[in-house]
């Protein structure tokens, strides 16, 4: 669309230079008003509005790929992802015989296929956009909007929210990964299952420590509401939605004290907590992939 556009605008402005060129001439005769308003009409009236036309038409027509206008249609199958203060709440809906499930700050797709996003916000407007594959939408309390992109190639890009949503805006970013079918099913497939039959003394200090209030991580006994899903957290690309690399010291540093990290998080400081405790927990956390 991009490059039409640019082809119509340059044709546009070639053919109105040329015109005043034309004008502006020395000619040692006077026209007469009659071809003066010939020029004029076919010039500067008719063939702008021809490609002025051809152009809107062309974007009309591609608006169907670029989002849906059936909303309905659109709910079927849907990503659905939820701006908060300051993460990405994202929900994948079932597929076939895979059941839905939650994860957080990271979207994986497969390449080729068109994903179509239910965009929400529970607190201000945050903003999803994801500058590799598309424009932006807005997400806004009380209202869902739908966008659909498809992505062409592989790879890993970031997306950050592009509308001020408080102090910790500058630090509220998503990774999507874009992956060839078979991975992408895999991986579905291993978040899915989650941690089930998976122990460890990083869980229990999970549990003993509270941290299970809010977050959830599936396969076990963890099914908090409020915080980001934590299963295989350990394969993102980073922590606390983009703010920090996704290493086990990054995380225990996250845990220690996240204000100093993201300013104005909601979750609050544990570095009461013995530091073996901590170091234990990111490092079972960092394992989860």
């Amino acid at each position: 669309m991009f490059v039409v556009m640019v082809i119509g605008g340059i044709s546009i402005w070639a053919g109105v230079t040329f015109l005043l060129l034309h004008a502006a001439r020395h000619r040692r005769e006077v026209w007469p008003a009659e071809k003066a308003g010939v020029l004029i009409a076919w010039g500067g009236v008719a063939f702008p509005t021809v490609v002025l036309l051809l152009l809107l038409g062309y974007a009309v027509w591609l608006m169907p790929t670029i989002r849906p206008w059936n909303l309905l249609a659109a709910k079927d199958g849907a990503i659905e992802v939820t701006g908060e203060q300051f993460w990405w709440r994202i929900r994948y809906p079932a597929v076939g015989d895979q059941p839905a499930f939650e994860t957080a700050n990271e979207i994986r797709l497969p390449v080729g296929r068109p994903a179509t996003f239910s965009l929400k916000a529970t607190d201000v407007i945050h903003s999803f956009w994801i500058p590799a594959l598309g424009g932006k939408m807005d997400m806004i309390p009380g209202r869902t909007n739908f966008l659909t992109l498809t992505p062409t190639r592989t790879g890993s890009y970031r997306a950050p929210c592009a509308e001020f949503c408080g102090a910790s805006h500058a630090y509220m970013a998503f990774s999507v990964v874009v992956m060839e079918e078979d991975d992408y099913n895999a991986w579905r497939s291993r978040l899915t299952d989650g941690h089930a039959g998976v122990a460890a003394e990083g869980e229990r200090l999970l549990q003993r420590h509270g941290c299970v209030a809010c977050h959830s991580l599936r396969g076990l006994q963890i099914a908090g509401q409020t915080a980001p899903d934590l299963t295989l957290i350990g394969a993102r690309l980073s922590i606390g939605a983009g703010a920090l690399a996704n290493t086990p010291e990054n995380i225990a540093r996250f845990i220690r004290s996240p204000s100093s990290v993201k300013p104005g998080a909601k979750m609050p400081a544990f570095n009461m907590l013995p530091e073996d405790d901590i170091e234990e927990i990111a490092r079972y956390l960092g394992g989860l992939k």
